[in-house]
């Protein structure tokens, strides 16, 4: 069986089971997706050795900096710091809050409960984790996985940004709350934010700024919780597939 065929096995099984993300329920309106900019369904070709070096650079900042990093309390409590995974030519980025208990033992971001439920929501947009890059506003666990303190994210989340800036992604979807209102500036809510794309403003090294659609969704964690606004959240997801170019699976 192909990839393709699997994603679509997986999704038929995932509806099945607990009609995953409302989808039989929730399809995008055609007046959204008229109003999505189409991106196309262009990948970006890199030649092989700037593919090396963007990985170099990743690997660059999570050794000689987010490892040694001792910038605000968080470190006296961590057992590893959780940079991130996935590909460094990702044309997505999912960027949460910061690590929980399973992540600060493993030193992978996204792996507990929460990270199995974002584990299924890149699987029914037809990508796999290796496809995408997931990362957090903070690198260390906040002690009983509270929310990063407004001290602790000035301090850390320069590494957030030099990690979006090595990687360059089409678009990044911000996984709740402090993510969402970190990455925008912003005291709004996710319920006002989400739904919709805002416009990411990343300073570049030369002092330049780079412009990248963000979408703003509920929390992995919040949908455990709150399994009634998943249909939400994968209306947010299929805008973003619209906006990569992405085929939108049917409704069945």
């Amino acid at each position: 069986m192909t990839e393709q065929n699997d994603y679509r096995a997986a999704l038929r099984q995932f509806i099945a089971t607990d009609r995953f993300f409302g989808l039989d329920q929730v399809p995008i309106s055609q007046e959204t997706l008229a109003a999505i900019p189409p991106a196309g369904n262009r990948l970006r070709p890199r030649p092989a050795a700037d593919s090396a070096c963007r990985q170099k650079a990743l690997d660059v900042l999570d050794r000689d900096q987010v490892r040694e990093c001792r910038r605000c309390g968080l470190h006296e409590t961590r057992t590893n710091t959780v940079f991130g995974v996935g590909s460094s030519e990702a044309r997505l980025v999912f960027v949460g809050e910061g690590p929980g208990y399973d992540e600060d033992q493993q030193g992978i971001p996204f792996v507990g409960r929460a990270g199995q439920l974002l584990t299924r929501m890149i699987v029914a947009m037809g990508l796999k984790r290796a496809d995408v890059y997931i990362c957090n506003i903070v690198k260390c666990r906040p002690p009983q996985n509270r929310d990063p303190a407004s001290d602790e994210i000035v301090s850390c989340s320069p590494y957030l940004f030099e990690q979006l800036r090595i990687i360059d992604p089409e678009v990044i979807i911000a996984l709740g709350a402090p993510a969402a209102k970190t990455l925008l500036n912003t005291t709004q809510g996710i319920g006002r934010l989400r739904g919709k794309f805002h416009d990411f403003h990343l300073r570049q090294a030369d002092g330049t700024t780079t412009i990248i659609p963000l979408m703003p969704t509920y929390h992995p964690a919040y949908l455990l919780r709150s399994p009634g606004e998943k249909g939400k959240a994968w209306e947010d997801l299929q805008q973003v597939m619209a906006r990569l170019g992405l085929p939108l699976p049917q409704r069945r």
